[in-house]
């Protein structure tokens, strides 16, 4: 573990600025990888939390119950069909819109998204729907209507339902292979410059080294990348919890 180890030959400051392209580090996978969990997380909270809020709060009957499935089922498809699907749609892409689209960093971070947003969806649901009823009717009773009720008292006691569903959709995004192998993911493509550019991730750098590794001296590159992926989960773990604690307690207050 050292600084060669994520920015090879190229110095500190010019591997952060992008001055300078890093060939022989991990620098380009780690910025791929937080790329990657970034963009997944930011489309799938608004859809999931707006989707769970009208499950827990508004559906009603057998469109609650049909939709209550329907997400069950997709939470548990496996991943590399959903990264069968981003492939196909990148194929779909390339050619129906333009030659330039095909698998590349938009794509997997959309296919990441169908891949987590069962469960912010149902972390959401659950959540919003063991509220107990003494705590539902506080509002109310006050003459607060349904939306206030939902935006001053229903959420804030729900988040950390809903935090655990998105750290766990942060762990999912981190980990996932069979996704990006699927949707634009390379050996060495650099620090990506656009969303419709190639990427690089330590999850399929660790698969690449592990399968293809010609020397002890790559096994080893690869172990250092999985303890790099490691702190990069933790890291992400931790700052994702240190949000849920400020906004719980905040929320929490207002109410």
């Amino acid at each position: 573990m050292s600084l060669s180890l994520l920015f090879g030959e190229v110095s500190l400051w010019d591997a952060i600025s992008g001055t300078a392209p890093v060939f022989h580090g991990l620098w380009p996978a780690v910025m791929g990888t937080l790329a990657l969990v970034c963009g997944a997380v930011a489309l799938a909270s608004p859809l999931g939390l707006a989707t769970g809020i009208y499950l827990a709060e508004f559906a009603q009957g057998r469109l609650k119950e049909l939709l209550t499935v329907f997400f069950d089922v997709l939470a548990g498809v496996p991943s590399v069909v959903v990264g069968l699907f981003g492939f196909s749609m990148s194929l779909l892409l390339h050619r129906a819109v333009s030659p330039r689209l095909g698998p590349c960093l938009l794509v997997a971070v959309f296919s990441l998204n169908v891949l987590v947003l069962p469960y912010v969806i149902r972390a959401t649901q659950s959540a919003l729907e063991n509220v107990t009823p003494q705590v539902r009717l506080i509002a109310l009773s006050l003459g607060a209507d349904r939306v206030q009720n939902l935006a001053w008292v229903l959420i804030p006691h729900s988040l950390r339902g809903i935090a655990s569903g998105l750290l766990l959709a942060i762990g999912r995004c981190a980990e996932d292979t069979a996704v990006i192998l699927l949707t634009g993911v390379v050996v060495s493509a650099g620090v990506p410059r656009s969303v419709l550019d190639p990427f690089e991730a330590l999850p399929f750098y660790i698969y690449y080294v592990s399968t293809q590794y010609a020397s002890t001296e790559e096994l080893d590159r690869g172990f250092a990348a999985a303890m790099i992926l490691l702190g990069t989960s933790v890291t992400l773990f931790a700052l994702a919890y240190a949000v849920r604690r400020a906004v719980g307690h905040r929320a929490l207050y207002r109410a």
